[in-house]
């Protein structure tokens, strides 16, 4: 016979306790902090979810833990000379210890709240993400830069790491979401570490970095982020793309087989996390700088500008031009984008992180696009002197009209349809003159 669920052992265990105090009083943001200083943050900061700076993060947030009123944000050092070192290995083995440690550190926060009757989450500091979420919307939980900036521990530099006062940019980040209000939040700083010294500008190697402020996502992502998600993607296909073992290793050199393993059995590895390794900000990392520039030039930037590595870029992008004109004694490898979006909202969103300034040179166009089918939407796209802008609904007039089935459309994108078949077929049909469908292309090469 089966227990009343009233007589269940459990329930009458429960029911017999106390009952919890229900309190509203925020927490008390000294007993706070020092509760994440105890359990290994090296410096935190509070913010209220309804700080406008977070009104782009909320519904995420929410997303992931609705009961969220605040949110906790700190930070662990890095070992400096070690993500300066050019032995990949040295620097990506203390990226990768200390991001497992402040994936300690919230748990221990996490835990320590939930055993206080405080409800809390903690995000993964970075991998693993929501891979379910691949192509069609962002993958992470929580954006953890815009969170410490808001929370007042630092500010993001020209190379888009945030700089703490004191680490510099030698940090990683942890948020922790909290189900309850904090008696005092944190504010923004009041300035910006960076020094725009641009040495992060001379350092990169794929020229990601404007001295301008600009930014380059697609040829940080597409080297930095080789056996990250896209790039391993990329492997994957030149195996299956492959005829036989010889065939095989024509296109994937044995270093390169055996770098993708390593970041197999050990975490993936980044390519050249050179900005961050040249940066002398922060009142602990900026005195060598300060001494002498030339020998903090000689013994940090040098070695990383001298050092012969493959390069790893998409064929056409201004990448390639980067590296062929300041760093010749590198070897270029080319390989295919994989920025390759799954819906055509994340296309339009994310034309601006592929948009190849350098290559669209002087170009003046305006472009329509109507998507028809399974997912409808108007845009315009303007590209102007190396500048990118991109509206909904169709907006002036145009140079060429583009109206497409919104599946064939990603797939061209994709190199999965063939883009005379879908002219053809009229499932893609053009108005105006096609050769502005290759000036798009070009600044876009994929």
């Amino acid at each position: 016979m089966n227990t009343p669920f009233k007589e269940h052992p459990t329930v009458k265990a429960h029911l017999r306790r106390p009952a919890q105090e229900q309190t509203s009083a925020p927490l008390d943001a000294a007993w706070l902090r020092q509760l994440c200083l105890d359990a290994g943050a090296e410096d935190v900061g509070f913010l209220e979810l309804d700080r406008p700076a977070l009104a782009g993060e909320r519904p995420h947030i929410e997303r992931a833990f609705p009961p969220t009123r605040s949110l906790i944000s700190f930070v662990l050092r890095m070992n400096r000379d070690n993500v300066r070192s050019p032995a990949r290995s040295v620097a990506n083995s203390e990226f990768h210890h200390t991001g497992d440690e402040v994936n300690e550190v919230a748990r221990r926060i996490t835990g320590t709240l939930e055993r206080a009757g405080i409800r809390a989450l903690n995000p993964p500091m970075g991998f693993p993400m929501e891979a379910d979420r691949w192509g069609f919307e962002r993958m992470w939980v929580v954006a953890h830069k815009p969170i410490a900036v808001a929370a007042g521990l630092g500010r993001m530099g020209i190379h888009r790491n945030v700089i703490h006062p004191r680490f510099g940019n030698f940090i990683l980040l942890g948020t922790i979401l909290v189900g309850a209000e904090i008696s005092a939040y944190s504010q923004e700083l009041d300035y910006n570490p960076c020094l725009e010294c641009k040495l992060c500008v001379a350092a990169c190697p794929v020229g990601a970095i404007g001295a301008d402020g600009g930014f380059n996502f697609s040829a940080c992502y597409t080297h930095n982020y080789r056996e990250f998600m896209g790039g391993f993607g990329d492997w994957v296909e030149a195996i299956a793309d492959s005829r036989n073992a010889k065939d095989y290793r024509r296109r994937v050199k044995d270093s390169e087989t055996v770098s993708t393993w390593q970041s197999l059995g050990f975490g993936p590895n980044y390519k050249a996390a050179y900005c961050m390794a040249v940066c002398p900000a922060g009142e602990d990392v900026i005195g060598p700088y300060l001494a002498s520039r030339k020998d903090f030039a000689d013994e940090v930037l040098r070695p990383l500008q001298a050092k012969r590595e493959p390069i790893y870029v998409v064929r056409g992008s201004d990448a390639e031009t980067h590296v062929q004109k300041r760093f010749p004694h590198k070897t270029v490898r080319h390989v295919r984008g994989s920025l390759r979006p799954r819906s055509i909202a994340n296309l339009l969103l994310g034309m601006g992180v592929s948009f190849q300034r350098h290559a669209a040179g002087k170009l003046d166009v305006t472009y329509h696009f109507v998507f028809t089918g399974k997912e409808t939407a108007e845009a315009t796209v303007r590209i102007r002197e190396g500048t990118l802008a991109v509206e909904n609904g169709l907006v002036g007039e145009s140079n060429l009209k583009v109206v497409a089935d919104s599946e064939t459309w990603l797939g061209f994108l994709a190199g999965e349809r063939n883009l005379l078949w879908a002219l053809l077929t009229r499932r893609v049909r053009l108005q105006g003159n096609p050769k502005w469908l290759l000036a798009l292309k070009r600044c876009f090469p994929s």
